[in-house]
Order: structure tokens, then sequence, then C-alpha cells
């Protein structure tokens, strides 16, 4: 069965920062694609995942002052590959130096590193600002020779960039099965086999992989939080642990957190709310 429970979400007022949450909600709730409009948000489910109450206790737990309404309808089964491929999936350029794009598109501008990804509906393509923002790190970091690792790799785009930017070795964790299948596709697709290691599993399957000098979890606010004792036996003493997928405002329950298994935060950096935090781990 491949039928999907499209929600169609409208708010009053809406904004960015509105739907980007709302959906980081609906993302822990089970649904696996987003599409922003001129007055809300599109969801995608599948469809034997779908529960109205759980909708009906999102909306009234919602943060922020406005009025959503929301209806809801099945789609049948179909290519959802293709479909999200041809109807949502635009090149996305960081800079000048980055290119994310599927193999289909052919208008794409010349960048250093270009990355070629044929996402499944359910997976990330790398238009979130936080993709942007732990981009922007592996950029100026300085990854030649290090061993990375990405908690959370989805697709695989910044292990897939780790990887050309010249580490050693990049460790990519993904607890969905489905998003193994496609990480390690994009990962062929653009000549990574040999530098990535693709594992299926949660933050348990740290301890049996290697120890890495750089860590990369874009996540949420609340895994990050749970698994902050794991991330902290996954790197090398004095290694570098970079953390996404949340706000601003979260950055003190973050530094908490990691404070308590030997991290040092030594820098922050926003796009909108949207935050990444760099630390060094002393332990």
């Amino acid at each position: 069965m491949n039928d999907y429970r499209q929600t169609d979400f409208r708010l009053v007022p809406c904004s960015a920062d509105m739907t980007d949450l709302l959906a980081a909600f609906l993302a822990d709730a089970g649904y696996e694609s987003f599409v922003t409009t001129d007055a809300g948000m599109t969801a995608y489910v599948r469809e034997e995942d779908f529960d109205a109450e759980t909708v009906d206790r999102i909306i009234a737990e919602f943060p922020f002052d406005t009025h959503i309404v929301w209806t809801s309808e099945t789609v049948e089964g179909r290519d959802w590959n293709s479909e999200w491929e041809k109807n949502y999936f635009r090149p996305i350029v960081v800079g000048d130096k980055v290119a994310i794009h599927s193999s289909f598109h052919t208008d794409v501008p010349d960048a250093a590193y270009d990355i070629v990804i044929d996402p499944k509906m359910a997976f990330g393509t790398g238009h979130h600002a936080t993709t942007s923002l732990m981009i922007r790190f592996l950029l100026d970091c300085g990854v030649e020779g290090k061993a990375v690792t990405d908690m959370g790799t989805g697709s695989g785009i910044l292990a897939i960039l780790a990887s050309m930017l010249g580490a050693s070795h990049v460790t990519a964790i993904e607890i969905d099965e489905m998003a193994v299948v496609n990480a390690r596709e994009n990962v062929e697709a653009n000549g990574a086999g040999d530098a990535v290691e693709v594992v299926l599993g949660d933050a348990a399957s740290l301890e049996k992989c290697q120890k890495a000098d750089l860590f990369l979890a874009n996540i949420n606010r609340n895994i990050i939080i749970n698994d902050m004792a794991l991330y902290a036996g996954a790197i090398k003493e004095g290694g570098i642990a970079v953390f996404s997928g949340f706000y601003l405002a979260d950055v003190p329950l973050i530094e908490k957190a990691a404070a308590g298994h030997g991290f040092v935060l030594t820098g922050t950096c926003t796009e909108g709310d949207w935050c990444r935090t760099v630390s060094v781990s002393n332990s």
C-alpha cells in the first residue's frame, strides 16, 4: 500500500517561522514531506499513520498566535519519487560553492561542489535553513583528513559534502530504512562510496562506530538533548560537535545538556530564527 494522506493547513496570520515550526511538530508525528504555500502548508503522511486527534493536539499546543484550519484527503499511491522531483524539488545553491540538484535538473549553476540528490518523497532535499547552516560550517571549518559522523543523515547531503571536502572517513547514521537506501544511492551517485559508510540505526549505533573528529547532528532539539550522552561517547577528546535543527531560543537547553557531558560551547550562528551551535568535547 502506497497511499498517503494530504493535509492542508491554512494559517492566519502566516509566516515562514510558523510553517517551519508546524512542519517540525508534524515530522515528530510521522509526517514525511512538506510544501509551503502562500496561506500555509501542505503536509504528507502515510495513510496508515494519519491520526486526526494528533493534528488537533498539535494545533491546540501551537505556540504562535495564529489561527489554523486544516483539511485532509487521501491521495492514491503512485511513483512518489517522480512526483516529488517533478513538482517540488528545485536546485539549491549555497553561496557560489555548493549546488544540490537532482539528476534530471539541467539548469544548474556551476559550483565547486556539485551534489546530485534524487530524494525519495520522505527525505530531506536540503531546502531547510538548518541544512544551509550546516553546509556553511563544513565549507569554513576544514574537514580534510578528519573522521566525520553525520547523525540523522537523511538523503546524505552533509555526508557527501564532507567526503568531497576531504574527510578521511564519514559515518552516516539514519534510523529510517528507506532513507538509508536513498542515502546509499546518493552516496554512490556522487562517487563517495569509498569514503562514506551509511549505517541503519539510532544513536545506540554510535558505540560500534569509529570515533569522530567532527560530529554533525541536524535533527531536532529533543532528540539532540536525549541522545547527548551517546554523542559525547562518539567524539574524540578535543573533537567538535555541530548541532542544528532547533531555534535560537533553544540554545540554553542545548548548551546545558552538552555541558553536562563535557562539551564547551564555542559559537552559534543563525538563519532567521533557526540556529546552529558549535561545541568542543573536553571529555
